[in-house]
């Protein structure tokens, strides 16, 4: 851009003083025949401009073809003398913008010859003694030799003037290049740095992580399960270093997949299950029915920002709870995915909501601090937001509480409702919740929030009940068919909660962990934290309903037959994929490296290859490429799956770009493991609960 406006400034000024050159000819009477051969010198020029042919450099001699042409014809001319070195002054600093030493030595040649011309003109008319050269010869007196000499010398100092700049200009432009490579060179160090802490980082997590959930399946203990939240907890703090330097380098990829909404709200609701929730805090989950059931976007950073956002209110809040609530905006590009947290924790002053967008902000900073983590999760919910062209707003108050609202463009796949009632009337909900049951007064306020939006969008009747009075009265008017409470109500009258759920009224409570109603009864228990789809769940399926924790499908694929080859160079890991696999009914071999995995798929009919990346002799994307030589020369398909700790962003893109049917990341998560399996495979290698996809 900036060397197309040079060329036209040039281009420009050149033009204005060939329009005043014409002017002066026709006023003088010179050559008839020139003029319009300058004229149409200047619309060419302006034509191959805006053309952008040929190549610049052609288009630049053109130029100084013209200027020379046109200077010349100015100065060969008597009444022009004194006049030529005005014209190649302004010629040298306009054409000095080229940045070419080489045109500055021929317009200070063409003002020598020029002088040279004028001087054999003087001696030619004095020679031939007519009275027109008596006229019109230049009287050499004292003041004419001193103007000549002035000329000379401002010619030769805008001559070295231009030079010098010229000079600056590259060597400012060379200094620029090198400063760009040696940048490049950083950030080319730096991808592979961060790779490579990315696989030798995750490597040994995923093998943490792999063999506490084999230890976790043959029930050694407790301790299995401390090991792998452990390793869960340092496999985030990694996710986390490599987020926050693609944030700052800005170097961050949107990876975008169609996903199913409500997996966002389970991802929230299971990560608030597995937390050691010593400070007891509540967690209230509010997600419109109407959202679409299938978006596309980057659903691997949503997560991540759910993911922050939830940890940094659970951190900071010591009493009371978290509200969090999902919901969309209708747009022309699709919708707009509202995500809020809202905490009643201990808020942020304006200094530090200033900070938060300019990188690590941590309230208590000191080595001993009881706030945990490495201060790292709203920057990066920031630079997640702002690359998928969204925006954040915070709003906070010290002592009061702190609500985080982000609001992320996404595209619309299927747009039904993600949760919705059958078409058989559920008659009136009773929401019963003792007043004064809180300490915190905002947790009754976000309960009733949750209630009265979820019963306004799938609209049905909701009434509150404060009492058994009250739910009484209420039941003698009403048509009551199903009563919402918390624990703490049931315990105070088990009895007659479990007298009522032994008719057709649907009781449900919303308990702890390991909660259990009196035997005998048929109370239903919804584990918390309490959101909308338990609840939808049970007006469509009423006292059917079970697996009420989750919203993922808890029919486990299976993939009987499919035979498989892991590729790693690590034995652990295999040993890890391997354990995890087999409960899948695959058949498993394992490869050491990319050689062996090419000579075991040469001898063998392998349905899906996993394959690791960064392995000695022969990298992964090298052996999947011979892997793909080989089915093709023996007439067979080749299905290759990445299975890497090289997770950094664009590394999916970079796999799938390579050639790879799928990414899986390390440590392995068998729900994307699942997905990946069921894309990948023909349907006859796939069965749902006993049948075949």
């Amino acid at each position: 851009m900036n060397r197309m406006r040079t060329e036209r400034f040039v281009i420009l000024l050149v033009s204005l003083a060939c329009i005043g050159l014409t002017i002066e000819s026709l006023m003088l009477k010179w050559e008839f025949w020139i003029p319009p051969l300058i004229i149409v010198g200047a619309i060419i020029s302006w034509i191959i401009n805006l053309a952008g042919k040929p190549d610049y450099e052609i288009r630049q001699v053109y130029y100084l073809a013209y200027a020379i042409f046109a200077s010349l014809f100015h100065g060969v001319h008597r009444t022009s003398f004194f006049d030529v070195a005005l014209v190649i002054v302004l010629v040298m600093i306009a054409y000095s913008f080229f940045d070419h030493v080489y045109m500055m030595n021929i317009f200070l040649v063409e003002f020598f010859v020029i002088i040279a011309i004028q001087f054999m003109l003087e001696f030619s008319d004095k020679v031939a003694s007519t009275g027109i050269g008596s006229d019109t010869s230049i009287g050499w007196t004292g003041l004419e030799i001193s103007r000549l000499a002035l000329h000379v010398t401002v010619v030769l100092l805008v001559y070295f003037t231009c030079i010098k700049a010229i000079s600056d200009r590259q060597q400012l432009i060379e200094s620029e290049q090198e400063k760009d490579r040696r940048i490049e060179n950083v950030e080319s160090d730096m991808e592979d740095f961060l790779s490579n802490i990315s696989h030798e980082f995750r490597t040994p997590v995923n093998v943490v992580n792999g063999m506490s959930d084999l230890l976790i399946k043959r029930d050694i203990g407790y301790e299995a399960y401390s090991i792998k939240n452990a390793g869960i907890r340092l496999s985030y703090q990694i996710e986390d270093i490599l987020d926050y330097t693609e944030c700052k380098r800005r170097k961050l990829l949107l990876e975008e997949d169609e996903y199913i909404s409500t997996s966002l709200i389970n991802d929230v609701v299971t990560s608030f299950r597995l937390l050691d929730n010593y400070k007891e805090l509540e967690m209230i989950v509010d997600i419109d029915p109407r959202v679409p059931y299938l978006l596309k976007g980057d659903i691997k950073k949503l997560h991540k920002i759910f993911r922050h956002l939830l940890e940094n209110s659970i951190k900071f809040t010591r009493a009371g709870g978290i509200y969090v609530r999902m919901y969309t905006e209708k747009t022309d590009y699709g919708v707009n995915l509202c995500i809020e947290v809202t905490d009643t924790g201990i808020g942020m002053d304006r200094r530090a909501l200033e900070a938060i967008s300019e990188g690590i902000y941590q309230v208590n900073k000191k080595r001993n601090r009881s706030t945990g983590g490495i201060g790292l999760g709203l920057f990066i919910v920031y630079g997640f937001t702002h690359k998928m062209g969204g925006f954040v707003k915070i709003e906070s108050e010290r002592k009061v509480g702190t609500t985080v609202r982000v609001t992320i463009p996404q595209k619309v796949v299927d747009d039904k409702p993600c949760l919705a009632l059958s078409g058989t009337s559920h008659g009136d909900l009773l929401f019963h919740v003792k007043p004064g049951k809180y300490k915190v007064p905002a947790l009754r306020d976000f309960y009733r929030s949750m209630a009265a939006n979820l019963a306004g969008a799938i609209r049905v009747p909701l009434y509150p009940a404060e009492s058994v009075r009250e739910i009484e009265r209420l039941r003698e008017k009403l048509n009551v068919t199903h009563i919402f409470m918390g624990q703490e109500e049931y315990e105070d009258d088990p009895a007659y909660f479990d007298e009522l759920s032994k008719g057709d009224m649907v009781v449900a409570v919303s308990a702890n962990q390991g909660f259990t109603p009196t035997a005998g009864s048929r109370v239903l228990v919804m584990p918390k934290p309490l959101y909308a789809y338990p609840i939808i769940r049970l007006l469509n399926e009423g006292r059917d309903a079970d697996h009420l924790e989750s919203s993922e499908n808890s029919i486990r694929p299976s993939f009987a037959g499919v035979k498989a080859l892991i590729v790693d160079d690590e034995p652990m890991n295999l040993v890890v994929a391997t354990g995890l696999f087999k409960d899948y009914d695959m058949e498993i071999d394992t490869a050491a490296g990319g050689r062996e995995a090419i000579d075991m798929f040469r001898h063998n009919d392998y349905d899906v290859v996993f394959m690791d990346h960064m392995m000695p002799e022969m990298d992964g994307v090298e052996a999947m490429k011979h892997i793909r030589t080989e089915a093709k020369e023996l007439g067979r398909d080749a299905v290759v799956v990445a299975l890497t700790a090289n997770v950094v962003s664009g590394a999916k893109e970079m796999f799938f770009k390579e050639g790879f049917d799928g990414f899986i990341a390390k440590p392995i998560n068998l729900a994307d493991f699942e997905r990946v399996m069921i894309r990948v495979l023909p349907a006859g290698k796939v069965s749902m609960g006993g049948e075949k996809a």
